[in-house]
């Protein structure tokens, strides 16, 4: 099976292109907290990865590179809501600022304690710190660091994953209804991925947290040299 899959120029492509599309059919009949097709298509690409014996590496050039390459121009047309609600922005801009500052510091935080609880390595921590923003600027800010990409790109996924799902249980859960409050939460916490759902919640949540995708990734990219420094 592996080696069929190895023969195919478009293997992972059609993969990762079948396996959202059958997220979307699923979550149209069950609800979208239900089965999130981010989620699903995430796991069944590696369910068949694994029980066939796929190596990652057939998978990434027979399709993923192109997944790849559409990542940035994906991120990018993120900046569309916020265009739209640009004056409605500025008014805040002190609400935005103050939130992402909230979300890069509660993150930095929440890393620091995990280093002193877990005995973590230099370079294990500092893969962690840059895991709230966008993988555009996270890859390249842990290579600088001394931290491992690859990890930092699994750990950035899976942040945005868990936005993207459970974004509006945790909204519910602390009643947070301010569109303005909840965009900026998502944005500043779990990144492209996150806002993908914040877009879906109305206008000004995806304006917010596309705004905040770019201030919380100026933040930790000045932020993060000095938390590095805590691992010795």
């Amino acid at each position: 099976m592996s080696d069929l899959f190895a023969s195919s120029a478009f293997f992972g492509l059609l993969l990762s292109a079948g396996s959202f599309e059958l997220a979307r059919a699923i979550n149209r009949r069950m609800g979208r907290e239900v089965c999130s097709p981010l989620l699903f298509a995430t796991l069944l690409c590696c369910a068949v990865l694994l029980l066939s014996g796929t190596d990652y590496e057939i998978y990434y050039e027979s399709g993923g590179r192109m997944l790849e390459y559409l990542l940035t121009p994906a991120t990018i047309c993120l900046a569309i809501p916020l265009y739209r609600q640009f004056t409605l922005m500025r008014k805040h801009a002190g609400a935005v600022l103050a939130g992402c500052l909230a979300g890069v510091a509660a993150h930095m935080a929440g890393c620091a304690a995990m280093l002193v609880l877990f005995r973590m390595e230099g370079p294990e921590y500092i893969t962690l710190l840059p895991k709230s923003i966008t993988t555009a600027i996270g890859k390249g800010l842990s290579q600088e660091l001394g931290g491992y990409p690859a990890i930092t790109m699994v750990t950035i996924m899976i942040t945005g994953l868990f936005g993207a799902v459970a974004a509006p249980a945790l909204l519910r859960l602390f009643r947070i209804t301010e569109p303005m409050a909840q965009g900026l939460a998502i944005g500043a916490s779990s990144h492209a991925a996150g806002t993908s759902r914040a877009v879906e919640l109305g206008d000004v949540q995806g304006a917010a947290s596309s705004l905040a995708i770019v201030v919380t990734g100026l933040l930790t990219v000045a932020a993060a040299p000095l938390f590095a420094h805590l691992a010795g």
